[in-house]
């Protein structure tokens, strides 16, 4: 069973910077070939893919968050840190930022789908204001 815990979230100012974590572990050595990302989902909208570290270690970023969001990869033995560093945070970036995984070890041709990773942690909460 995937266990998934999300760390970080925070009231920043618009410009700033914040690092948000999870860790994820419960599937022993496999968890080496799951593929790991960052979604978000702010007021009244629907869930939508931040960045991405597939299984082979390639990365994906939504276009707005390029240049400005770098995901990072830790491991530790079978348990993986996953951390979202973010920079010049606008408004816009304010929501909810679950932690996701799935065994697919390569996501195809739209990396950042939420319908491609079936397990979800609880959430945790960044509010960006002026």
């Amino acid at each position: 069973q995937v266990q998934l815990a999300e760390s970080g979230g925070d009231s920043v100012q618009v410009g700033k910077s914040l690092r948000i974590s999870c860790v994820v572990s419960g599937v022993g050595d496999a968890i080496g070939r799951y593929s790991l990302g960052w979604f978000r989902q702010g007021a009244g909208q629907g869930r939508e893919g931040v960045a991405v570290v597939d299984g082979v270690g390639r990365f994906f970023y939504a276009d707005l968050v390029k240049a400005r969001f770098t995901l990072s990869r830790v491991a530790s033995g079978n348990i993986r840190y996953l951390h979202l560093d973010m920079e010049n945070v606008r408004s816009e970036d304010s929501g909810i930022y679950y932690c996701a995984a799935t065994r697919k070890m390569t996501l195809g041709s739209a990396p950042l789908r939420r319908e491609s990773f079936e397990h979800w942690g609880q959430g945790t909460q960044v509010t960006v204001s002026s």
